[in-house]
């Protein structure tokens, strides 16, 4: 008999439950929606708070300036104190701090030998050293002649600073007074979605609070004055062997503020990594000397690099946040009764008997009222505890005088 013209469209389906006494699949089924209650209470609400609305893009601004002062004994003993050790001088998010340095002073431009150091500057007669070509990694451009540097070795002239740089670096650290250097951070942020703002400097009014500090995580977290040595050894390093060569060092200050406790329990937490080893720049200064002539002292600076980052998250409740996940966790449970369904429908041994059970097709017409009347009533006669006092006998009894 052919199906209407619509075919399944305007079919209606609706739940049909089923009581099955299946421990292994009821078993299941709880463990399941154990596990949502679990996901919910433990993971949604207590560990990501889903019941808050967050700030994860706080505005930062930072303030870093560096107090200290050493003496070395190259290029003549001097005394250097911060404002010499330390680029740029005016505090930012990035700095370096001077530790070691080489020297190579009162240079002046005109001819001399390479360094044997370049390669490209290595020579045995003059037709080595083409005029006006640049010596590759060098100090300046060749000349044409080939000149002797020392009892062992010949290098081309060069036109350039001179006499070449010194390429020596001491044995022994000339700022090592540098690891009592104390570099001050001060950082605010401002999570503008909640209009709140911390700054991570004690709120004092003694003057001398910040001059006599120092951070510690345990007695003193509320100080943002660290010793640079102390930074070191945080990031699992030891100062001297960085200190000579130079590095790299990130200061990460990270805040997590929940804002439906007291604004004091917001405070930042400070972690330090080391991120390069070997670091290092020239500068040089230039003045004039008695006959007019131009020189310069050339420092090569090894040192470490400092880079302050600023993570930062705020949370507050909101319902609009706590409906989305209790929804979440809803339809976990949902998802329970479905897995169930699929194990009962598919894997186990009676599958056929639960497919003829769960889905039925019912059709109403003129002589089925009568079987559809008897199909409602035996459900309502196995699965119905009240409906069984009523009628004390099977249901097939009753089917049957229908």
């Amino acid at each position: 008999m052919p199906g209407p013209p619509c075919g399944s469209l305007l079919d209606y389906k609706t739940a049909k439950f089923s009581l099955t006494r299946n421990r292994r699949v009821g078993l299941l089924h709880r463990l399941l929606q154990l596990s949502a209650l679990g996901y919910l209470l433990g993971w949604v609400l207590l560990m990501r708070k889903g019941y808050q609305e967050r700030d994860a893009a706080p505005r930062v601004a930072m303030v870093t300036k560096v107090k200290g002062a050493a003496a070395a004994e190259a290029a003549g003993r001097r005394l250097w104190d911060a404002a010499d050790l330390t680029w740029p001088p005016q505090g930012e998010n990035v700095l370096f701090l001077v530790t070691n340095f080489i020297a190579t002073i009162q240079q002046a431009q005109g001819t001399c030998p390479e360094s044997p150091s370049v390669l490209d500057g290595m020579c045995t007669e003059d037709a080595d050293c083409p005029m006006g070509n640049p010596v590759v990694h060098g100090n300046g451009i060749k000349t044409g002649k080939c000149l002797m540097f020392n009892a062992t070795c010949s290098t081309c002239e060069i036109y350039g600073w001179c006499p070449v740089e010194n390429g020596t670096l001491p044995r022994k650290l000339l700022l090592a007074e540098t690891e009592n250097f104390t570099l001050f951070i001060k950082n605010t942020v401002h999570f503008t979605k909640f209009n709140f703002s911390k700054c991570n400097a004690l709120q004092t009014t003694d003057p001398s609070y910040f001059k006599t500090c120092t951070y510690d995580p345990i007695f003193n977290p509320s100080c943002p004055v660290f010793r640079v040595r102390d930074m070191v050894e945080a990031a699992g390093e030891n100062f001297g062997d960085l200190a000579l060569l130079g590095g790299s060092i990130r200061v990460l200050i990270e805040w997590n503020c929940d804002l439906d406790h007291a604004a004091a329990q917001c405070q930042p937490q400070y972690s330090f990594s080391l991120q390069d080893t070997r670091y290092n720049f020239r500068t040089a200064s230039y003045y004039w000397g008695s006959q007019r002539q131009l020189y310069r002292n050339l420092l090569k600076l090894y040192g470490i690099r400092f880079e302050v980052s600023v993570h930062g998250q705020a949370g507050k409740f909101s319902i609009v946040p706590t409906a989305v996940s209790f929804g979440t966790s809803i339809a976990f449970f949902g998802a329970a009764t479905m897995v169930c369904d699929l194990v009962l429908l598919y894997l186990d041994a009676k599958a056929d008997l639960y497919w003829k059970e769960k889905f039925e097709e019912v059709r109403i017409g003129p002589h089925r009222r009568e079987e559809v009347l008897k199909l409602i009533i035996l459900d309502l006669i196995i699965f119905c505890p009240l409906v069984k006092t009523q009628f004390p006998r099977s249901g097939k009894n009753l089917v049957e005088q229908l």
